[in-house]
């Protein structure tokens, strides 16, 4: 037995857009688990985002939006647990920068640590937090010895250091195609990377009109989906 299920990325610009329209795009992706970047972080804004997450259909833990704006909310098809914000290290005063993590299991089904990111403007800053995550995810008991996804604005093109930094540990699982700026896309800077072992399935189109993508937010989404089968068939391979 296996399970297809759906991971997609998005940053939501603090909600400072249409959040109607933006909820309408999670709508259409239905994804299973949505790595987020620019959640909105100000004192009040925790009714704003559970709101959010109650008009695309998802679940949200409550916990990630005060580091720097990364986060996830996940569907009910998929059970998460252990949600945990990490702060990067950035200089005094500057824009503070995080990364998520959370379990993610499919009922009957394998284990796999889901990772938001939000990449710095700065490219020696990228690459050091490109490199601290992946080291962390590496000594992470919960994570070192399973399969994981990694995605988010990285903020830089595929030329750039951290991006071959993150490629050079996990095979990048999304289309090659623009996400900047949403009313017309030049530049190629949100991704999503998953570990080898998983089983990454063919692209599936969504329909999602220009007018609806550039109204909810300037990033467009990504995503891709995975077949996850039962550990003991995973094994028996």
């Amino acid at each position: 037995m296996s399970a297809r299920i759906r991971v997609a990325s998005y940053n939501l610009r603090g909600l400072k857009d249409d959040a109607t329209a933006a909820a309408e795009v999670v709508r259409r992706l239905d994804p299973d688990v949505l790595l987020l970047q620019e959640v909105p972080r100000h004192p009040f804004s925790r009714g704003r985002i559970a709101r959010f997450a109650g008009r695309c259909g998802l679940r949200w833990s409550g916990r990630t939006r005060r580091l720097s704006g990364t986060g996830m909310m996940t569907s009910p098809r998929v059970v998460a647990s252990r949600s945990v914000d990490r702060k990067l290290p950035v200089p005094l005063r500057a824009n503070p920068r995080s990364y998520t993590t959370a379990r993610v299991t499919v009922p009957g089904g394998r284990e796999i640590t889901m990772v938001s990111v939000h990449l710095s403007l700065l490219a020696d800053e990228r690459l050091a937090h490109a490199t601290r995550i992946l080291h962390e995810l590496s000594v992470e008991p919960a994570s070192a010895d399973g399969p994981f996804v990694l995605g988010g604005d990285l903020n830089e093109s595929s030329q750039g250091r951290a991006w071959h930094v993150l490629g050079e540990r996990l095979p990048q699982v999304t289309p090659e195609r623009p996400t900047f700026p949403a009313a017309g896309p030049k530049h190629w800077i949100d991704a999503i990377f998953a570990s080898a072992e998983l089983t990454v399935l063919p692209h599936q189109e969504v329909v999602l009109e220009r007018e609806l993508l550039t109204a909810a937010t300037d990033h467009l989404p990504v995503w891709f989906d995975l077949e996850v089968s039962h550990p003991t068939e995973h094994a028996a391979r």
